[in-house]
């Protein structure tokens, strides 16, 4: 021993975590001193200096847009919970959300218009056939003996398209003495089909007073057909003459009419008619361009289809008035119509 206290001879060991909890416990007390250290200075400070104010600031005023109309809360997605998944298993992918489209009414669709009605027809077509008619001009005539005396070269007839007379050109030897003589009508027979002469003169038959007749007589060959205001329509070449003695129709030469070239038509001898005009008849018909060139052509090897003018278009009828017609009233309608049918399918072949 040097000096001062006498040290121990010996000195208890100190254990290494005794050194370790004592550093600690002087952290400890430095840091809480510090802790009051600091409390007590801002203590201190409020005390000297008092409660600091916020400074005054002056208010701004900014402009505030109008609330705009409430935004309607979309419905919730449904979502599906993953306590529905069972561990271990993938994912299923999930279903395309499909929102409801408003639907617009499509627009009223106008009722389509019915067609128009087909347009009438312009002509109506009858066929005659070559072994029903036979033509007037230049047909031989015969005595009953089977004897030629002639050819057939005119007829006449009266307005109400009545025959009264058959021109004959009495042939004489070798042409000499060939005369013109007029017979009754009534004095013929025709037969279409015979390979020989088609016309009988009846033997006891006298020729025609050659004093004027009473009634007014049209000589029908070369005559020119017309129509009401007088327009030309063709000329008679010829006539078709059955085996009652009753003409059929007419051959008319309708040339330069719709076209520059020679052209001929049969037309229905019920299609004339006859007025009288400065004392002297006139054949005419009410045949338009439209309907001469709808005509088929006449030809002496061919079917003989005669035209006439398609009738007017009968005027509608009401339904109701139909209703309460007689049965025999409702009828006739019909069968005009099927006849108008008829002749519509004729004119279309």
């Amino acid at each position: 021993m040097t000096g001062g206290f006498p040290r121990p001879a010996w000195r208890l060991p100190i254990h290494p975590l005794y050194r370790i909890c004592s550093l600690h416990s002087l952290r400890l007390l430095l840091a809480v001193a510090a802790l009051l250290t600091l409390a007590a200075l801002s203590g201190c400070s409020s005390l000297l200096w008092g409660t600091q104010q916020a400074p005054i600031v002056d208010a701004t005023v900014m402009p505030v847009e109008p609330a705009s109309a409430p935004v309607a809360a979309s419905a919730p997605e449904p979502v599906e919970s993953a306590a529905n998944e069972e561990p271990g298993q993938p994912k299923k992918p999930r279903k395309p959300i499909v929102r409801p489209h408003k639907v617009e009414p499509p627009p009223p669709v106008a009722a389509p218009a019915p067609p128009p009605p087909p347009p009438p027809p312009l002509i109506v077509l009858r066929t005659i056939e070559r072994s029903e008619a036979r033509t007037l001009l230049d047909s031989e005539v015969q005595k009953p003996d089977g004897k030629v005396v002639g050819r057939a070269v005119d007829m006449t007839t009266d307005a109400a398209g009545k025959p009264r007379e058959m021109v004959v050109n009495l042939q004489g030897f070798l042409g000499v003495g060939d005369r013109k003589v007029n017979f009754p009508w009534s004095a013929f027979h025709f037969t279409p089909s015979a390979k020989t002469a088609p016309i009988t003169l009846n033997a006891a038959a006298v020729p025609a007073t050659t004093g004027k007749s009473d009634a007014v007589q049209l000589p029908l060959i070369d005559a020119t057909v017309e129509r009401a205001n007088g327009a030309k329509v063709g000329r008679v070449i010829d006539v078709l003459i059955d085996g009652n003695a009753q003409p059929q129709a007419v051959v008319l030469d309708v040339s330069g009419m719709v076209s520059p070239d020679r052209r001929t038509i049969a037309a229905n001898w019920s299609a004339l008619h006859f007025v009288t005009r400065d004392k002297e008849l006139h054949p005419l018909i009410d045949l338009s361009d439209a309907q001469i060139n709808a005509a088929p052509p006449y030809a002496s090897d061919k079917p003989i289809r005669a035209v006439s003018p398609a009738p007017p278009a009968a005027p509608a009828v009401s339904a109701a008035p139909a209703a309460s017609a007689p049965p025999a009233a409702a009828a006739a309608p019909a069968a005009a119509s099927k006849a108008v049918a008829v002749s519509n399918a004729q004119a279309v072949r």
